[in-house]
């Protein structure tokens, strides 16, 4: 059974910001996205920096809104039982209820964390704001409890973020979605700006998290948003490879990691391997790259990284392959 099912998104923004830019030179973030995600499963989404990743992160939660596709999400009701929302449609209160029900991870805590409130209002905001009736008390209960799952202590709770590390303030984020018990967490990079010895940390934290809310039958996915192949493959059951708004390759994670066949999941792979430790990617080779940018700026008859692929021929720049299926589960999106 899929939480979220995602069909063809796409999105552009205009190239000049300002009211009174010119029209008509757009950049294409998200380019025809398809990709679902299974109860209790964890959907790797993996690329460079600018291939659309976070973009379609934020298209999920309506941080922007879609151009073109279809987000569905398929929840359980207690009163409805299982159901299926159109996410791009939902209004009022039925879409306050889906944002308590997918919630949102940032890569940096140090912004996305108040520095005004202290670690007892950044876990309860949300709680106190929604259409889930919850007493002082209950919500005091929960956010202890809660800090001691995410590895901090009750004590905690009249701090302030800035009196904490970059890995404790994560472990706070993680905390502040899982509060609302969400069908699904979206955690988008939430491991890149911190430092190498705590990502592991980070990584181990998610991965007990989801183990314990398995064994106690509490269905939990997640979205986990990386530029690493590495920490991707050591954390996700299924991965989505993305270059310039489209996916590239879609696989099981081991499977991805013993046989990739798209060129560039071959190239960030060595890229990855070369780095030697989890979370420390190097630089693509500048003799092959082009800029991450420049590519989306128009929509190209051919493969999107023909460009930089050093397999590439004629017919790679002429026609777009489509994403197939080379092996069951295994999909890719190339004339290979």
């Amino acid at each position: 059974m899929q939480v979220l099912t995602v069909n063809n998104l796409r999105k552009r923004f205009n190239l000049e910001a300002g009211f009174f830019a010119p029209l008509g030179r757009y950049v294409h973030a998200v380019n025809g996205v398809s990709f679902s995600i299974g109860r209790n499963e964890t959907y790797g989404l993996v690329g460079e920096s600018g291939c659309g990743k976070t973009t379609t992160a934020r298209l999920l939660v309506r941080m922007y809104e879609a151009d073109e596709g279809e987000i569905l999400f398929q929840g359980y009701d207690k009163v409805v039982k299982n159901f299926i929302q159109d996410v791009r449609q939902l209004k009022g209160r039925d879409f306050k209820r889906y944002r308590e029900r997918v919630k949102y991870v940032f890569q940096d805590p140090a912004r996305s964390l108040n520095p005004r409130m202290t670690v007892y209002e950044v876990l309860t905001s949300g709680a106190r704001w929604s259409t889930q009736n919850r007493s002082q008390a209950s919500l005091r209960e929960e956010a202890a409890a809660m800090l001691e799952e995410v590895g901090l202590s009750p004590a905690d709770m009249e701090r302030r973020p800035a009196e904490f590390s970059g890995g404790q303030r994560q472990r706070i984020s993680i905390a502040r979605g899982l509060m609302m018990k969400p069908d699904l967490l979206i955690c988008d990079e939430v491991v890149s700006a911190l430092d190498v010895s705590i990502q592991g940390q980070i990584l181990n934290l998610l991965l007990d998290l989801r183990n314990k809310h398995k064994s106690l039958g509490e269905e939990i996915s997640f979205l986990f948003i990386a530029h690493d192949l590495k920490v991707a493959s050591y954390f996700c059951d299924r991965i989505g490879v993305m270059y310039h708004g489209e996916i590239m390759e879609e696989a099981p994670a081991t499977v991805l990691w013993k046989s990739h066949l798209h060129p560039y999941t071959e190239l960030l792979f060595s890229s990855a391997q070369n780095a030697g430790r989890v979370g420390e990617t190097r630089d693509l080779p500048r003799a092959e790259a082009k800029s991450v940018g420049d590519g989306s700026l128009h929509l190209t008859d051919g493969c999107a990284f023909a460009s930089r692929c050093p397999y590439a021929e004629d017919a790679c720049f002429m026609e777009k392959p489509s994403l197939r299926e080379a092996e069951v589960g295994h999909s890719v999106r190339c004339w290979r």
